[in-house]
């Protein structure tokens, strides 16, 4: 017998995928300079309260990028989160202070509690989202106007709407924030003060929210049938249609979802903030697509994953920190070193690929 007969067959591995190797490459980068801030800079960065930080003040930004995310992998965009997040949040602060007119009177009417506006909120928050993502959605997918001009006319449309409400700022009550600003302690994560006692690290509840949310939309996006649709479309719409995939439903179906979590997103920026006003969340659109981008998502859409989304926005929250810490404390600096790692990511995910996929066509 011809012992080639016995040798088991050779089990060649699955070569890694696009999405696999960006998001391998962003976990390395954050990694790195995470690593180099603890050498170069040490303080906060070295006690993990610091990490903690940076997903407390980030919380509502994973939400969106996540939204955007979808978006993108379909090969659209939306530009308006920032301002449905704003909105949602003078919306909820006003709620909270009863300040708001339709729910003054359905409390009166019903005597509800207080607590009762922390619900309320919340619903408005949904409500608003769901019907930005509704509109937005369907002008997108079934009358095909151009995403970019569809979501910039809701970006102004919701930024003009926070000063019809409110010209002044407005302010949530202290009671109810403490309710909603509840920090989950983690002990075994903490680190001694001046006088050697040791401070547990604190988590906001909204931290909480987003990463449930990134779970579940990986989830979708790798278990689901609609999370595969997510990247036929965005890869080559004809090919898609072609397999029998609803090209318009997909893409209505992920800008709804984009703008449902845009106004969940809004309701955690308010219970970090407390506070509502026009300038709320500025450039969080832009951060998004920023955080996205460097996570590994490519703006001409089929390649991405939320996991490197969520390493997209602590790699940017880590550069920002950086540029604070070496005394650049000049917001123009935050925005040139952010637009400098976006155009380093864009060309190394670039060249990557192009090196990839000619290695691959030899």
């Amino acid at each position: 017998m011809n012992s080639r007969e016995n040798r088991t067959p050779d089990r060649r591995r699955e070569p890694i995928t696009d999405t696999q190797l960006l998001l391998t490459i962003t976990i390395c980068i954050f990694v790195f300079m995470y690593g180099l801030a603890m050498l170069v800079w040490g303080g906060g960065f070295l006690k993990p309260q610091m990490l903690f930080d940076l997903l407390n003040d980030n919380a509502f930004l994973i939400i969106i990028s996540c939204g955007l995310t979808i978006v993108m992998i379909t090969g659209s965009i939306d530009i308006s989160v920032g301002g449905v997040t704003a909105l949602v949040a003078m919306v909820g602060v006003m709620i909270l202070n009863g300040s708001f007119g339709p729910f003054v009177k359905l409390q009166e009417a019903l005597g509800l509690p207080d607590g009762a506006r922390i619900v309320f909120a919340l619903v408005m928050a949904l409500l608003i989202g769901l019907a930005y993502g509704l509109v937005q959605g369907y002008l997108i997918a079934f009358l095909e106007i151009q995403p970019f001009i569809i979501t910039l006319a809701g970006m102004f449309f919701a930024r003009g709407m926070i000063t019809i409400i409110s010209v002044d700022p407005q302010k949530a009550p202290q009671d109810l924030m403490d309710v909603l600003q509840t920090r989950i302690e983690i002990p075994w994560l903490g680190s001694p003060n001046k006088k050697g006692v040791i401070i547990p690290a604190r988590m906001e509840i909204g931290v909480v929210i987003a990463l449930v949310i990134v779970l579940l939309v990986f989830i979708l996006l790798r278990k689901m049938q609609l999370g595969r649709h997510f990247y036929a479309v965005g890869g080559n719409r004809q090919s898609a249609l072609m397999l029998g995939v609803n090209v318009r439903r997909t893409r209505f179906m992920a800008h709804l979802i984009c703008g449902t979590l845009a106004g969940i997103a809004g309701f955690v920026f308010m219970m970090h903030t407390g506070a509502g006003n026009a300038t709320n969340a500025t450039a969080a659109e832009m951060n998004a697509i920023a955080s996205s981008i460097i996570g590994g998502t490519l703006l001409t859409g089929g390649v991405g994953n939320v996991a490197g989304t969520l390493f997209g926005v602590l790699t940017l929250s880590t550069i920002k920190s950086i540029v604070t810490t070496s005394g650049l404390r000049d917001p123009w600096w935050q925005s040139i070193t952010t637009g400098a790692m976006l155009c380093f990511f864009i060309l190394l995910q670039s060249v990557v690929l192009m090196r990839r996929h000619k290695g691959g066509s030899r």
